[in-house]
């Protein structure tokens, strides 16, 4: 489809093609282009190499940093990815999405030194892309067939993570999910100048080359497959459900034009072929604190929007999204209002005009409103305010904690023969790197119970549906 003339760029409502193809091209162009072969190897001498490496000990995944930089630095790239590689099968995605300005970069020995971390996030990026660019003989081979079967629900970081760990022990796999690809979040849920050059298929073909992994797509839990059913038909079950609910803002929302999720909003950018026929507001509000709210404002803008402003009820302090992630929505004409919450949508007609908010203050550690109200126009409204667990399709066997299942230290659920991780699962980070390491320890945990031939769950906050289980969670 050819990009018509962007003569409506400035004109009111929602509206394909504000751009040229040139500034669409520009705008979703790799953000942080990738470090070249010889500023990898000035960055990688940076490293102190330290003993017992705080780099390491704050990576979720459990990155042995040090020694994939010192691999950079003897030109082994090949050796320098399966480094990362072991320890995070999603090590490319990481490198591009993770916040490590927070955690390996933020433990750094050299950020107190000089305030500039050895930029551990680059680095990796360039072993990872380097090695899947031209991969060679494979660095993982499966093991020894252990005619045991395991269904892995939801193809997002977690259960991708279980699936080549599981398969890699010589398990035979099934990987159900309800979409048309693989990925998850990696695939759906990320900016798109985040991971250009559908890098998380690729990353996805390279980790189920593999082998012993089944993939069954467009299968949703619930309604094409059940629980009970998976259990019957399987050694052991994964559940990696993500969280598919959203969060209603709390006032009425009437079925306007203009109004989305911000999540459907990303998902479709994400799954555009010409970014010029995806339609935009001129003035556009996002109600949200995190990186959803984040990337939806900034490929907003991105796509042409003349003011975008986004909006969060409580200050800066509480925000989910990180100080980096503020300051590059900032950057790219974002503005930012902070203690304001939604307090009424407004509309002409069937159209969005407008958003009123409540001026909001902190009392006694309430957050309050304070009688003070604006209104931001817009015609067009994304919806960033947070996701939740589903509880219905997996049924009601399944003990919640805080609305998210519960499991043990090992990724075991209520049920038996169940285990689960990533976002679905109570004390999560809601981080990729966090749902690899969520995915390994559900993948070690599967293997050892297939092994050892006991069905295992959790011991403690037993459902009374599961109660009868208890007896085969022991074995």
């Amino acid at each position: 489809m050819k990009n018509p003339s962007p003569v409506g760029k400035d004109a009111p409502g929602l509206l394909a093609g504000r751009l040229s193809q040139a500034a669409y091209a520009q705008n979703f162009a790799d953000s942080h282009p990738p470090l070249t072969a010889s500023q990898a190897l000035i960055e990688a001498d940076r490293c102190y190499d330290c003993f017992n490496a705080p780099c390491t000990q704050a990576c979720p995944a459990g990155i042995e940093v040090p020694r994939f930089i010192q691999r950079i630095a003897q030109k082994n790239i090949r050796g320098a990815a399966e480094v990362i590689l072991e320890a995070n099968e999603l090590g490319g995605i990481c490198a591009r999405v993770c916040p490590t300005e927070q955690l390996c970069e933020q433990a750094c020995v050299r950020t107190a030194q000089q305030s500039k971390p050895v930029e551990i996030g680059q680095l990796q990026r360039y072993a990872t892309d380097t090695y899947f660019a031209d991969p060679g003989a494979p660095l993982f081979t499966r093991g020894p067939s252990s005619g045991k079967t395991v269904a892995v629900v939801g193809a997002g970081p977690a259960g991708l993570t279980v699936a080549h760990r599981l398969a890699r022990l010589g398990h035979e796999v099934v990987l159900f999910d309800g979409k048309p690809k693989l990925g998850g979040l990696n695939e759906y849920g990320l900016a798109t100048y985040k991971t250009t050059g559908n890098f998380a298929q690729h990353e996805i073909r390279w980790l189920l080359s593999i082998g012993g992994i089944e993939v069954r797509n467009e299968q949703m839990l619930g309604r094409d497959i059940h629980l009970a059913q998976l259990q019957q038909e399987f050694d052991a079950v994964f559940l990696g459900l993500g969280l598919a609910g959203v969060n209603s803002l709390g006032i009425p929302e009437p079925l306007l034009a203009g109004i989305h999720e911000a999540v459907d909003f990303i998902a479709a950018l994400r799954q555009a072929d010409d970014k010029a026929a995806l339609p935009v507001g001129r003035q556009v509000v996002v109600i949200g604190g995190g990186m959803t709210a984040v990337d939806a404002a900034v490929q907003a803008k991105k796509l042409g929007a003349r003011e975008v402003t986004l909006v969060y009820r409580r200050g800066e302090a509480a925000l989910k999204a990180s100080p980096e992630e503020m300051d590059w929505a900032r950057h790219n004409g974002v503005a930012v209002r902070l203690w304001a919450a939604p307090q009424a949508v407004l509309s002409e007609g069937d159209q969005l005009t407008g958003m009123r908010f409540a001026v909001t203050a902190e009392q006694n550690g309430r957050l309050v409103e304070t009688g003070e109200t604006f209104t931001l126009a817009a015609d067009m409204l994304l919806k960033a305010i947070g996701q939740r667990y589903l509880a219905e399709p997996a049924g009601a066997g399944l003990t919640l904690e805080g609305g998210r299942i519960a499991v043990d230290d090992q990724g075991r659920t209520s049920l038996a023969g169940v285990w689960a991780g990533g976002d679905c699962v109570a004390g999560g980070l809601d981080l990729t790197v966090d749902a690899v390491r969520l995915g390994k320890l559900a993948a070690f945990s599967i293997d050892k119970t297939l092994r050892d031939g006991a069905v295992s769950c959790t011991s403690s906050s037993l459902t009374a549906s599961a109660a009868s289980s208890k007896e085969a969670c022991h074995g």
